[in-house]
């Protein structure tokens, strides 16, 4: 039988402004996230995945230690537990990015993934932490992730994540691929300029390298007060040939669904053979420090 999954990727814009409280933030976003899964599952969605740290703004580009606070743990944590629960009430799989505290000052840029029976699946860490001007500042808040590349069975589909900057390091996207991944799930943060060039090249590149379906998410609008840039939204998803399924607009809200045809897969890397004829006893100074 075909393996059609039905896929949906939601952007959106921050709701409310920063000098609000962090509860009264996080709960607005967290709000309007659960009309987007509802609407997601309503149109026959089996996964829906959430943009990165979805619950407030994109708050890397100060450094203040004020959203130490906007950590939660993974996954015994509020808002996973609600996620947990959204997932059961709409029987559909949940990619959520939050920012994980392991620890009193142990903060990462996190990943929870969720069966659509509710289950806690486990987590992705982003591994590349950017800290670049203007406003990127995430060394600050984050630390690199320490889980490896891990990969996750649904049942109907194995999915893996990476996470924003993680996207501009081949080397992820092949293990996410050597371990089985089927679905890439890309939550992300970035602004027009000079990463917009390389939005629509870096993920159909790793979908044709390793031979997997990818879904790329960005979030919309400014945001004040810090201003650094627009985020651009066009989410979108990509088949293992590279070529772009569906993309969503550049300056509105916006849950994006797709048909992902997995049988492709089999056919596209029967073709290619890039495992095949990987080399790895050639690679090792690519690791050398």
């Amino acid at each position: 039988m075909p393996r059609n999954v039905r896929c949906s990727l939601v952007q959106a814009a921050n709701v409310q402004p920063p000098h609000l409280s962090l509860e009264e933030i996080k709960q607005a976003m967290v709000d309007k996230h659960l009309v987007y899964i509802r609407q997601a599952a309503e149109a026959g969605a089996r996964i829906v995945c959430l943009q990165e740290i979805f619950y407030g703004p994109y708050f890397c580009a100060e450094q203040t230690t004020r959203w130490y606070d906007f950590t939660e743990p993974v996954p015994d944590g509020p808002t996973i537990r609600l996620m947990q629960e959204t997932a059961r009430k709409h029987r559909v799989a949940l990619v959520v990015p939050v920012y994980e505290r392991e620890q009193e000052g142990v903060f990462y840029n996190t990943a929870a993934v969720i069966h659509a029976d509710g289950t806690y699946l486990g987590k992705y860490r982003k591994t590349h932490i950017p800290h670049v001007a203007p406003g990127f500042w995430e060394k600050f808040y984050f630390r690199p992730g320490n889980l490896g590349y891990p990969v996750f069975d649904l049942g109907f589909a194995k999915v893996g994540v990476y996470i924003c900057y993680d996207r501009h390091f081949p080397e992820g996207a092949r293990a996410l691929g050597l371990n089985g991944a089927e679905i890439v799930f890309n939550p992300s943060a970035t602004v027009a300029g000079l990463s917009e060039h390389l939005w629509k090249l870096e993920q159909p590149a790793h979908a044709v390298a390793n031979g997997y379906f990818i879904g790329a998410i960005n979030r919309v609008g400014v945001e004040p007060p810090w201003n650094i840039g627009e985020f651009y939204g066009s989410s979108y998803f990509c088949d293992p040939r590279g070529q772009i399924l569906a993309q969503a607009s550049r300056d509105k809200d916006e849950v994006l669904t797709a048909d992902l045809d997995l049988d492709m897969i089999g056919e596209v890397r029967r073709t290619w053979q890039f495992f095949r004829d990987r080399r790895p006893e050639m690679y090792g100074a690519l690791v050398k420090a």
